[in-house]
């Protein structure tokens, strides 16, 4: 066989591989928020971007910090399909607060009455934090990620409710979070 034969047969195949690649990426991106637009939605005034199935409902709130204290929070969420994507930020403006009391009081609260799965190190940019995998009570399945920056608590939380196959938008949901501006913690 000549090197133009095989050359031929090389390029007989690549659409075939480009079809298996498309159809393999179609099956692993369904799921039940798929036929939704995500959307990127930026909060300036927060200091990040995240992408939800659809528009998020915003609701002002307290927080109970590690030391006790109710702190103002802002809720980002929306419930669609099985699944509830909640983005919570909450104001902790004194100087004194350690990261870690703070992170370690966000992990403690999300897995009340469940079980941590994963529980790693988490980066975005600079801003380092935690990202979680808890497994609910219920049988529900979250995926997290807290993080301390700017005298703020960065809560992501995506959740797939019981008896729903929503796990992958989950992912999307929490791997979504961009800090912008000055985004560094160390």
């Amino acid at each position: 066989m000549s090197v133009n034969s095989d050359q031929a047969i090389l390029a007989a195949e690549e659409p075939d591989m480009r079809l298996i690649a498309f159809a393999l990426a179609t099956v692993f991106a369904g799921g039940p928020a798929a036929a939704q637009e995500w959307k990127e939605y930026a909060y300036p005034a927060d200091d990040f971007t995240v992408a939800f199935p659809s528009d998020p409902k915003v609701e002002t709130t307290t927080y109970k910090a590690a030391d006790g204290r109710a702190v103002e929070a802002r809720v980002y969420s929306v419930t669609l399909d099985g699944a509830v994507f909640k983005m919570t930020i909450a104001d902790l403006p004194d100087a004194a607060t350690q990261e870690n009391a703070v992170i370690d009081h966000a992990i403690k609260t999300l897995s009340e009455g469940g079980e941590v799965k994963l529980d790693i190190t988490h980066r975005i940019s600079q801003v380092y934090g935690r990202q979680l995998s808890i497994v609910g009570a219920g049988g529900s399945h979250s995926s997290v990620a807290v993080f301390y920056h700017k005298r703020r608590l960065y809560q992501i939380e995506g959740t797939a409710l019981p008896g729903n196959d929503a796990t992958a938008d989950a992912i999307r949901f929490q791997q979504s979070l961009v800090f912008t501006g000055d985004a560094s913690n160390r």
